[in-house]
């Protein structure tokens, strides 16, 4: 099953396993500079946070994008949380480099995914998403249950 499929069948239960096919080390410990890194547009995948990191994607038509700049404020503004659930995002704001990832998953203007550490979108909005929103959805996880338990 080509992957444009499998995220079709997948997102409305908020998943994709395998899809994105998910190295990142230092957790918690994880650097501002470290948090926020551009999207390759020869990325395919993601394989390698997978179990790792929870990938937070953050696309737009160009970095003037007023949602975009709202976006990243608002993580800017959080990275102790994103540190603490060992999130990492990713942003692509060049749709004319024709990104893998950006047409892998249908990206059309302004749209953030969540990506859970074992590969699956458990979020997809085309509107900022705050980050109280966004860390509950992770807090609720039973991956990050363990990870606050075994804290």
């Amino acid at each position: 099953m080509e992957l444009r499929q499998r995220i079709t069948r997948f997102m409305g239960r908020g998943i994709l396993a395998a899809a994105l096919g998910l190295s990142l080390t230092g957790g918690a410990a994880m650097a501002a500079d470290e948090l926020f890194r551009p999207l390759a547009p020869e990325r395919a995948e993601l394989g390698d946070l997978q179990w790792q990191a929870r990938p937070v994607l953050v696309f737009a038509d160009g970095p003037e994008d007023q949602r975009f700049r709202q976006q990243m404020t608002a993580l800017r503004a959080s990275s102790d949380g994103l540190a603490a659930r060992d999130i990492v995002v990713l942003t692509d704001t060049d749709p004319s480099a024709k990104g893998r990832l950006r047409a892998a998953l249908a990206v059309e203007g302004f749209t953030v995914l969540l990506v859970g550490k074992d590969g699956g979108v458990k979020l997809r909005s085309d509107e900022p998403i705050a980050t109280d929103d966004l860390f509950s959805t992770i807090d609720a996880m039973p991956m990050r249950q363990r990870e606050m338990r075994d804290d």
